[in-house]
């Protein structure tokens, strides 16, 4: 990437590709009288390679576009030949930062610096679910409350890989459409990812990344210490990794829990299973009920699709896993698929 100021025009910022190059300009007109044709011309543009995505660059462009516009109506600082040179050194050191740090601070003079930095850009998160569980990505103790909102700081506290939203915004008392959003944030950059309710009903299955705990040493550090229980000596690899294995369709956490007794004594199930629903090395079967014959008289129960999980059935009508299972048990028109 490199700066470059040119003399145009226009009043909005622009993005053009030519000879293999990328320009973003934001042209700047400032009408005074005091200017030759009543008017100063000037536009500061970056030229980068043509395949880079300028999405990050624009805001930057257009800040400093502004930075400029300010220092001539104060100073006269673009228009006055003296401090015009100053414009390559300005120039050529933002070049030099932005593209070795990704961020700049540079002073100008007595009343003005320039603060910039290159915003990443992330893709827009998930849509929160009041079913969907909140996890943590790094350390909580790491987690710097000041630096989110209020909200967001209220809900903090509840967010312990197992409770799910609707029962964050029950606990903290907050609004559940405030706490999706605070977690959606959360969400975009990265600080929680979202699993499933844990229930000792559910059924899980290995994915190929499983492999990966094998391969990956500091992924087996992380887990070791992940899921061995509080005050236990460390758990084994070879125990953790034969309880994935025994994850398969058919066979319910409770059954992992019975069948390897032994293993789980320095294990806690639940975090083993949060890890590997974070990590990717396993994915839940879930459970989804469909109206197969419809009764004409009686309208279709709406959640009864096939396009809604047990979770979600279970968060919008209150009813427990067990009692949704009695009624589901009792119509012989519904079918319950697994996926």
């Amino acid at each position: 990437m490199s700066c470059v100021a040119l003399c145009q025009c226009v009043r909005f910022h622009w993005c053009s590709t030519a000879m293999e190059k990328k320009l973003i300009g934001c042209p700047v007109c400032i009408e005074h009288k005091k200017y030759s044709r009543n008017a100063l011309l000037f536009n500061l543009g970056f030229v980068c390679d043509a395949q880079t995505k300028t999405c990050a660059l624009e805001p930057i462009v257009k800040k400093l576009s502004g930075y400029l516009t300010t220092l001539e109506l104060e100073s006269s600082f673009i228009s006055n030949e003296e401090s015009k040179q100053k414009l390559v050194p300005i120039m050529s050191t933002l070049l030099e930062e932005l593209n070795a740090k990704g961020s700049c601070t540079l002073p100008i003079d007595e009343s003005n610096t320039i603060h910039l930095k290159l915003i990443e850009q992330r893709k827009d998160p998930l849509i929160v679910q009041e079913y969907d569980v909140p996890v943590f990505t790094q350390c909580k103790d790491q987690f710097i409350k000041s630096q989110w909102d209020l909200t967001t700081q209220q809900i903090l506290p509840y967010i312990d890989g197992f409770r799910h939203i609707q029962k964050i915004s029950a606990e903290a008392d907050v609004e559940l459409n405030l706490v999706r959003i605070a977690v959606q944030n959360l969400l975009y950059y990265e600080v929680v990812t979202l699993v499933s309710i844990f229930q000792y009903s559910n059924v899980y299955c290995t994915t190929p990344k499983v492999q990966n705990l094998m391969d990956d040493k500091s992924m087996q550090e992380e887990c070791l210490l992940y899921v061995t229980k509080s005050g236990q000596k460390r758990a084994s690899l070879r125990d953790v990794f034969q309880l994935y294995c025994g994850l398969s369709p058919g066979t319910t956490v409770r059954d992992l829990c019975s069948r390897y007794a032994q293993q789980l004594q320095r294990v806690d199930e639940r975090r083993l299973i949060q890890f590997g629903l974070v990590k990717r090395l396993i994915r839940r079967l879930q459970k989804y009920p469909v109206k197969a014959i419809r009764d004409e008289r009686r309208r279709p129960p709406r959640l009864y699709t096939g396009c809604h999980s047990y979770d979600e059935i279970c968060c919008k009508t209150g009813m427990s896993y067990r009692e949704l299972d009695e009624q589901l048990e009792n119509d012989p028109n519904i079918i319950v698929c697994w996926k």
